[in-house]
């Protein structure tokens, strides 16, 4: 059992922070985070070394992100998806050091941040010698899908460098599964994962777009990649860049949790709405991407899941079966039927299924931080 951490009061007042605003509140050891359309008041800019639970509010009216960043705008931690009215909450192992907190209003920007302090020394989980196999269980999942990215990414981009857009359009959807599988241990490294996948919707003012949905524009909507190469070199060049980081980095059990549940937020929130793929439409190769990701780090953690929480592990069993079941029911050859081919009753039962296996998901995080 790891020690209750205890969070050490505010030695500042936050820069974001309203002074005639309530102070944002949370359960006795967690870390309440007020965030809004202008605010990301968080009730501590101190915390012990170990794992810290944040609770975030969403008082305002645009969807926000949570984020923790150590220097370098590496990403600690994060939660997407934060509706207004909404409380979600993240745990984050952090070791002692400087980070920053943000809350970014839109999904949009750099967020707005405040100081965090990290003091004192920990056991770090992967000290428990069943989550340290858990990770490297892990890491070799995402190296085998790393160097599959490299491959089929490659052979996308000199489709589109040759002009062949046929043969563009059928590569797009299968090398961006590679990718998907594995996107939240590509987002930890900052601003490489919307230059690779960012779409145009979510650009912040003066924001280069660049990557796949930039291309796929140029195949979809353009029918013209003849301007293209230099678009397709970079994307090319950015995979190298996070392949090299992803395989040489360290990961905590907490990335395994965490990332289980982001890949069904991301399929919840985007590949459900279409508005992932918004011009080729081939959503569900994503989809089917994030649920095998997610299934891979579930079971990466599985003999610590059966050890402190085995009823869990048969619910999980179950609706990962369930949510396989109605994503087969759209299979078309050696893919998917495309998004605006689905009628909203065929994509209200994909969301149940995905809202039913997120619910026990959620409940890996706090399991594995004991």
């Amino acid at each position: 059992m790891r020690p209750i951490i205890v969070l050490l009061p505010a030695l500042a007042v936050l820069a974001a922070c309203s002074s005639n605003a309530p102070a944002p509140t949370a359960a006795p050891g967690k870390v309440a985070v007020a965030a809004s359309d202008t605010e990301c008041r968080v009730a501590a800019s101190e915390v012990a070394a170990g794992t810290t639970t944040f609770a975030i509010t969403n008082g305002g009216t645009k969807v926000t992100e949570f984020y923790v960043y150590a220097p370098g705008d590496r990403v600690m931690a994060e939660v997407e998806n934060i509706v207004p009215g909404l409380t979600r909450e993240l745990i984050a192992e952090l070791p002692a050091g400087t980070y920053e907190t943000a809350c970014k209003p839109g999904m949009a920007g750099k967020g707005i941040r405040n100081a965090l302090k990290v003091t004192g020394e920990h056991q770090p989980l992967n000290a428990d010698a069943k989550l340290a196999q858990a990770t490297r269980s892990y890491q070799r999942y995402v190296k085998s899908q790393t160097d599959t990215l490299l491959v089929k990414t490659q052979e996308f981009v000199d489709a589109v460098k040759a002009g062949d857009l046929a043969k563009a359009k059928e590569l797009y959807p299968i090398s961006r599964t590679y990718w998907e599988r594995i996107e939240p241990v590509a987002e930890i490294f900052g601003d490489l994962d919307p230059a690779i996948d960012g779409r145009e919707a979510d650009l912040a003012e003066g924001e280069e777009w660049t990557g796949f949905h930039r291309i796929e524009k140029d195949l979809w909507i353009h029918q013209d990649v003849s301007d293209s190469g230099p678009m397709a070199d970079k994307l090319i060049a950015d995979v190298r860049t996070i392949v090299a980081k992803a395989n040489a980095t360290e990961l905590t059990p907490l990335n395994l949790a965490n990332g289980a549940k982001e890949l069904l937020d991301e399929v919840a929130t985007g590949k459900i709405t279409g508005e992932e793929d918004i011009w080729s439409h081939t959503d569900l190769w994503d989809f089917d991407a994030n649920l095998e990701g997610s299934k891979a780090a579930v079971q990466a953690l599985r003999p610590v899941l059966e050890e402190r929480a085995p009823d869990l592990v048969k619910t999980l069993d179950e609706k990962f079966a369930a949510a396989e079941q109605a994503l087969a029911a759209h299979q078309k050859g050696d893919g998917w039927r495309l998004h605006d081919e689905l009628s909203e009753a065929e994509l209200k039962k994909l969301s149940d299924a995905i809202n039913a296996l997120g619910e026990p998901i959620s409940q890996i995080a706090p399991i594995v931080a004991k």
